[in-house]
């Protein structure tokens, strides 16, 4: 019988989740215990993404946390004092942007009463005038560079929204001089019997979360990212690759970061079903820009927002 949970990220899941597992827990557990008995280890930042609602209003948002449920009063508070990342690496300039992060989190920057934004202190960032100057910092020398798998590792832009990701990559690939391949997708409707009344045409302009782009544009070289677990733990959701290869139906590339790093593997089409829909697809989109949750995982040397 299991004796503990592990929750991480749990501050991006709305507050009826965690109170339909307490439920669900007590029900199979026949017992009226909070959870059922069974510890929850709950990880996550409110400082972070919270739950995201779609058309909300930031009170919405503030609502639909954990902080705003029954259970929150049952929950015991632990938190970390040491930032293990920076203090490995034991640069100054680290530990001094950490610091910086958290006061953003907490609230305590200067907020103009006029605009109600914030400002930065000089050595937090610097602000650039264009997407164009961005790029050229971030990526300089793309041109000479792009065939270097570990320089493009250690490089980032992060964006909050997929459409500005989306954009953003295919502008880079544009100014690369390489030839590219194409692979679109095949949507298709579940139900056989609703068919007629999607065309194609329509599936095709859809884009949901957490899916490529109906028409994937690749050159051998590109900094790609998987969309799905495909085979744990090798590859799954989040992993940065390398393409080597491009074929009809399957995508060769180099894996590109943690410990199999190096490792060359094949991606195949497989079915993803989003909503009453399958798109039959190659599941990578490129990643020489990221949103914000993806470039969260690696700590790139070089990176813009």
């Amino acid at each position: 019988m299991c004796k503990l949970i592990v929750w991480d990220e749990f501050n991006m899941a709305h507050k009826e989740a965690p109170e339909a597992l307490g439920k669900t827990l007590r029900d199979i557990r026949d017992s009226s215990r909070l959870m059922g008995g069974v510890i929850v280890v709950l990880a996550g930042d409110f400082r972070q993404t919270l739950p995201i609602i779609p058309r909300s209003t930031p009170a919405d948002e503030i609502n639909a946390c954990l902080k705003a449920s029954y259970l929150w009063r049952h929950v015991h508070k632990m938190t970390l004092t040491m930032n293990m990342r920076v203090h490995l690496r034991g640069v100054e300039c680290a530990h001094s942007f950490a610091e910086q992060l958290l006061r953003l989190g907490d609230g305590k920057f200067c907020v103009d009463s006029d605009t109600d934004l914030i400002s930065f202190p000089s050595n937090f960032c610097n602000v650039l005038a264009s997407l164009d100057e961005l790029v050229d910092t971030v990526l300089l020398d793309i041109h000479e560079n792009f065939r270097n798998h570990r320089w493009l590792c250690d490089r980032a832009i992060l964006a909050p929204m997929n459409e500005s990701v989306i954009n953003m990559n295919v502008q880079i690939q544009n100014q690369l001089p390489v030839s590219v391949a194409a692979y679109e997708y095949i949507d298709t409707v579940i139900d056989s019997e609703q068919a007629v009344c999607y065309p194609t045409e329509f599936l095709n302009s859809l884009d949901p979360p957490g899916m490529p782009p109906h028409r994937l544009i690749l050159e051998v070289g590109s900094p790609i990212m998987l969309l799905r677990n495909i085979d744990p733990p090798m590859l799954c959701n989040g992993t940065r690759l390398c393409v080597k290869r491009l074929l009809p139906n399957v995508i060769e590339a180099t894996i590109s970061t943690g410990k199999l790093k190096g490792e060359d593997v094949f991606i195949p089409r497989i079915p993803m079903i989003p909503l009453r829909l399958q798109k039959t697809a190659i599941s990578s989109a490129t990643c020489f820009r990221n949103d914000y949750k993806q470039g969260s995982r690696t700590v790139p040397q070089s990176c813009g927002h």
